[in-house]
């Protein structure tokens, strides 16, 4: 099943940081994961994808992101090693693919990209072929001609598209990237209601307009965990040992650097976080990290044991989850502000 990294800095971080040289970096985890394991694909080798943002404004260049994908293994492919030693970016975006709804093609390749706008997904839209026309007709002709490959995952970013009031605006508020992500969750959910989907889905979705970051760990089930996703946050990450060792340092209270992962990026337990399941995570342009529940019909509180015994074998099952003895205990976040779709 595939699997994606975000970065947010204050400062542009040369790619190979993240995406080659760390001995767990995601394309390490392709192909020899530690903490998912994925016994009907254990090998993530169905293309992979990276974007980035400029360091610095340029006006012929634009404010769009840069997109590089491939179909060949990440592991095996010199030329995202070159290009990782010589490319710096504060807000990168990088995703590996196992495929299991759509073909092996760049089109099917995330990031995704609108504009200003880029977007992943890790997971499964349960039933998607049911509700894929139904989806499509509440596009409008713009947003359905953006589509060019047959995932579940590009047609749920057409959908957040149109929940944007403009999705070709310049700029975004963080506010309005979040209500168009909890918008678009609400309708996935009212399709499967629909259409008697019985099994959840897996959304585990981000969005970036460049500025802002919002990110969804999340399952249509009150009694199953979502598949994983881990956030670290620091002032600067770097090699400390031989071999590709790196760690998450914080020097002061300063948030440099934000991180969020489907798997952890190093070994050193301290640096990592896990997010609660069926909880967004935002990161403003002033690099504040929020964590805040999505409150639904498949919300529970964690003042609730039930929040405590969400069986993981539905997501284990598919590789988006280790078993539940090998999670580590979540923070209460009793006092966070809670949204509601």
């Amino acid at each position: 099943m595939c699997r994606f990294v975000i970065y947010k800095g204050t400062s542009p971080v040369q790619l190979s940081h993240l995406l080659t040289r760390p001995c767990h970096s995601i394309i390490n985890q392709a192909f020899d994961s530690r903490l998912r394991l994925d016994r009907r694909r254990p090998i993530n080798g169905d293309g992979f994808g990276v974007g980035w943002y400029d360091s610095v404004y340029d006006e012929e260049l634009g404010s769009q992101p840069c997109i590089f994908t491939s179909v060949t293994p990440a592991w095996n492919n010199a030329n995202l090693i070159r290009l990782a030693e010589k490319i710096k970016s504060p807000l990168v975006f990088g995703h590996v693919r196992a495929t299991t709804t759509g073909s092996l093609s760049l089109d099917n390749c995330h990031p995704f990209v609108y504009g200003k706008l880029m977007f992943m997904h890790n997971g499964g839209i349960a039933g998607f072929h049911l509700i894929k026309r139904r989806l499509q007709s509440d596009l409008s002709d713009d947003v359905f001609n953006v589509v060019q490959g047959n995932t579940d995952s590009e047609c749920a970013f057409a959908l957040l598209l149109s929940k944007l009031p403009d999705p070709k605006a310049k700029s975004f508020t963080t506010r309005t990237l979040q209500q168009a992500m909890l918008d678009t969750i609400a309708t996935l959910n009212m399709y499967a209601e629909e259409a008697g989907i019985n099994e959840p889905s897996l959304m585990n979705f981000c969005v970036t307009d460049g500025e802002s970051v919002v990110a969804t760990r999340y399952i249509s089930s009150r009694h199953d965990e979502a598949a994983s996703l881990w956030f670290s946050s620091g002032t600067t990450f770097s090699e400390y040992a031989q071999g590709g060792h790196y760690r998450m340092a914080k020097a002061d209270k300063r948030e440099n650097i934000i991180m969020i992962a489907s798997e952890p990026l190093t070994f050193e337990k301290a640096d990592w976080m896990e997010i609660r399941t069926n909880n967004m995570v935002v990161i403003t342009p002033k690099m504040n990290l929020l964590q805040i529940p999505i409150v639904d019909r498949f919300y529970v509180s964690p003042s609730d044991p039930a929040a405590l015994n969400r069986d993981t074998d539905f997501a284990a099952a598919k590789g988006l989850l280790s078993p539940r003895k090998a999670l580590a205990p979540v923070q209460s976040r009793e006092n966070a502000p809670q949204l509601s779709i």
